[in-house]
């Protein structure tokens, strides 16, 4: 039996259910909170067999200027092809928040041209509400995997294509920051990062396409989708640093539609290039 992914999420039942196929590969995507004194993977637990996915060290461009860009699609191969994943597998991405980084794990892979691939509903605090086994996380050495990465440029977008968007109009721009940080009314969590929004962008908070750590149904999905878009344009979904942009990514597709891309860079690029337009 090999598995193959028909949507962008499942659930806790299915993956228990499907948890010794041969093909499936369950990825960790947990991001370490800010200010924790816990650096040792091997004290936290995990669903049994996940791969720790390291988003912030690991799969990324480590030398960009801005915090988790894209990596090169070699590089992204040459690592996804280390933690043994193979161009047949089928990948269940997870973090411990809930439905949170594990977003952004999953659009690397539709990024770069893997399509079976799902983010678990819930996370690791539903499988363990559930009841289900956990372990300690093990670090081992796994055989070399035949995936092959191939970039879709569809999916990402630079700086230049929203600026010219605030004339054109062309796409539908929705922030997944909080609203407060969309009106400047906090401060930005990276310091001296000016605040405000992307002029013509709206307001679209993650924690709205979710209700208590799990995404939103497709009915109510649809529903938030069209009162922000009504004209059915092709969405671009930014954030903070490209991270929370993928949870609305991953809520759009729930509802049959991908028809968007993510600016990788997000208010951090923008904010920090001189000269932009930005509003409050």
């Amino acid at each position: 039996m090999r598995l193959k992914i028909t949507s962008p999420i499942v659930t806790v039942e299915w993956l228990h259910e499907n948890s010794n196929v041969d093909n499936l590969i369950v990825l960790d995507a947990t991001i370490k909170k800010v200010g924790t004194i816990e650096n040792s993977l091997s004290e936290k637990n995990r669903i049994p067999n996940a791969i720790y996915f390291d988003l912030k060290e690991v799969f990324l461009n480590k030398k960009a200027k801005y915090p988790n860009t894209i990596p090169t699609k070699e590089y992204f191969q040459e690592q996804i092809q280390k933690i043994g994943i193979n161009k047949d597998s089928c990948i269940i991405v997870y973090d411990d928040l809930g439905v949170y980084s594990s977003p952004r794990a999953w659009w690397l892979f539709r990024l770069f041209g893997f399509d079976n691939v799902a983010v678990l509903n819930g996370g690791f605090p539903k499988w363990k509400q559930k009841g289900y086994k956990v372990e300690k996380t093990i670090r081992l050495e796994r055989e070399k995997g035949s995936f092959q990465a191939e970039l879709t440029t569809t999916k990402v977008v630079e700086f230049n294509t929203i600026l010219e968007n605030i004339k054109t109009e062309d796409f539908c721009v929705a922030d997944a920051r909080s609203n407060d940080r969309f009106l400047a009314k906090v401060p930005e969590p990276r310091k001296g990062l000016k605040g405000g929004h992307i002029p013509n962008s709206l307001s679209l908070p993650y924690t709205e396409v979710q209700h208590n750590g799990e995404m939103k149904n497709k009915e109510e999905l649809i529903e938030l989708f069209n009162k922000i878009n009504s004209e059915n344009k092709k969405y671009i979904f930014t954030c903070g640093s490209g991270i929370t942009a993928c949870i609305l990514a991953l809520a759009l597709e729930i509802t049959g539609n991908a028809n968007y891309s993510v600016y990788d860079g997000s208010w951090t690029e923008w904010a920090s290039i001189p000269n932009l337009p930005t509003e409050q």
